[in-house]
């Protein structure tokens, strides 16, 4: 019986010939990521070694990396404080891959990555925060684990008693309509599943569809497949992703690719017309509550938010800013734009996209992922209702439980600032 993708790269990073659904194994870990948690993550880490009687020691620093993006900058002493402790942590370990509070090269974990090289076909990451699945866009088998789990990586180099996971093979074909895409489809995908449809199993994106999607459209999949309960999404390997980390990332070594053999096993398909879709709304207060917008037309919008993990890339702010230009965001509506890194925003500077969010009243911050959470800037007020491009609506998700988040495309979300209701950027 043939393998998936992740039963492929599994097999290699344990040193087996073969694995399959089931299985219980030790791989060894190519790249472990944490952001400020890795506060946490040290405390632990230093507890191992304590009960050992030896100096902790990481098992190799340059598979390491560190971004500061939680909240940014520090909005609070304890956050500070934590900040200080780890970039002592890091100098201390010689740590390279870290990226502080920077203008440059900072950002959010999940852009910094892939847009530094550091995630390659093939790999296994683990990072100490859910959307780590986000990586699979480029063919690695990427999935969340806890500060404890992340402090055994530091010290041992493997993830210990990994079962390997069931696989759904997702098969995406047929043309996009104007103004819907990659969100559309992981909406769609998710209501679909519901939250828990694939839980504990990985989602494994083909069709000519995804094929032709960008690197930003794969992360953006990749990144919600953990809100269909997905232990990790992955696109194989293809051209476009050594497009992607030759030409925007600069990886000059070898990059070898991973795809499944034809015989592989699948739990279960999912076929989907991707010229069948308009525009999707998640609704309040689950992520798998959506529906076409035509459902929700009209609700009125205090607060737009565009950027994140999910929707924060180059592309996302061409799309919003050429539906805001020249127009003004609506009286009583106020739109916050959060660029996924330093390089991003500085792009979207020298092509104009920020004068044109801030000609039409939208405020320009910086990379980050505070507002999606609700622990750092653009938390909503009592009853009020935001419209987000980001990726989890539940109940407190933007700092206030008596607030409404809804979850939609950039598309949908600059039409929408324009007007002050949710509309549908396709109405004439």
């Amino acid at each position: 019986m043939g393998m998936t993708v992740v039963e492929k790269i599994l097999a290699r990073a344990a040193g087996l010939k073969s694995t399959k659904a089931g299985d219980v194994v030790e791989p060894k870990v190519d790249l472990a990521m944490s952001h400020e948690n890795a506060a946490l993550v040290i405390n632990q880490f230093a507890e191992i070694f304590a009960g050992m009687g030896t100096a902790p020691k990481i098992w190799d620093p340059s598979r390491i990396a560190i971004i500061f993006d939680h909240r940014v900058p520090a909005e609070s002493p304890k956050t500070a404080t934590n900040q200080k402790k780890i970039r002592e942590f890091v100098a201390a370990n010689g740590i390279s891959k870290f990226h502080d509070i920077r203008g440059d090269t900072g950002g959010i974990c999940h852009q910094i990555l892939p847009e530094y090289g550091y995630v390659r076909p093939g790999y296994v990451v683990v990072g100490t925060d859910s959307h780590t699945t986000s990586h699979g866009a480029l063919g690695a088998f990427s999935f969340g684990i806890g500060a404890t789990e992340m402090a055994s990586v530091w010290s041992l180099g493997f993830a210990v008693n990994i079962e390997v996971p069931e696989t759904i093979k997702v098969i995406v074909n047929g043309e996009f309509a104007p103004n819907v895409g990659a969100k559309d489809l992981i909406l769609h995908l998710i209501g679909t599943l519901t939250a828990q449809g694939a839980n504990y199993k990985v989602l494994e994106f083909h069709g000519e569809t995804i094929r032709r999607l960008s690197t930003s459209g794969r992360i953006a999949i990749c990144n919600m497949s953990v809100e269909a309960g997905a232990t990790s999404g992955i696109v194989p390997g293809d051209d476009e992703t050594v497009r992607y980390l030759r030409d925007e990332a600069g990886v000059t070594d070898p990059i070898t690719c991973v795809t499944p053999d034809a015989d592989a096993r699948y739990v279960r398909t999912v076929e989907i017309d991707a010229s069948r879709l308009g525009p999707q709304v998640a609704c309040p207060h689950m992520v798998d509550n959506v529906k076409p917008i035509t459902a929700v037309l009209g609700t009125k919008v205090q607060q737009i938010v565009i950027g994140s993990c999910t929707n924060g890339r180059l592309d996302d702010l061409a799309i919003a800013a050429g539906i805001l230009r020249g127009k003004k965001v609506a009286a009583g509506t106020r739109m916050l734009v959060f660029p996924a890194s330093g390089r991003i925003y500085a792009k979207a500077m020298e092509l104009g996209y920020v004068q044109d969010f801030m000609k039409a009243g939208a405020v320009v911050m910086n990379s980050g992922c505070g507002p999606c959470l609700g622990v750092h800037e653009g938390a909503l007020g009592d009853n009020e209702v935001a419209l987000s491009t980001t990726n989890r609506n539940f109940k407190g998700r933007m700092g206030n439980p008596k607030g409404e988040v809804y979850l939609c495309s950039p598309a949908v979300a600059a039409a929408s600032a324009i007007t002050g209701v949710i509309t549908d950027p396709n109405a004439n």
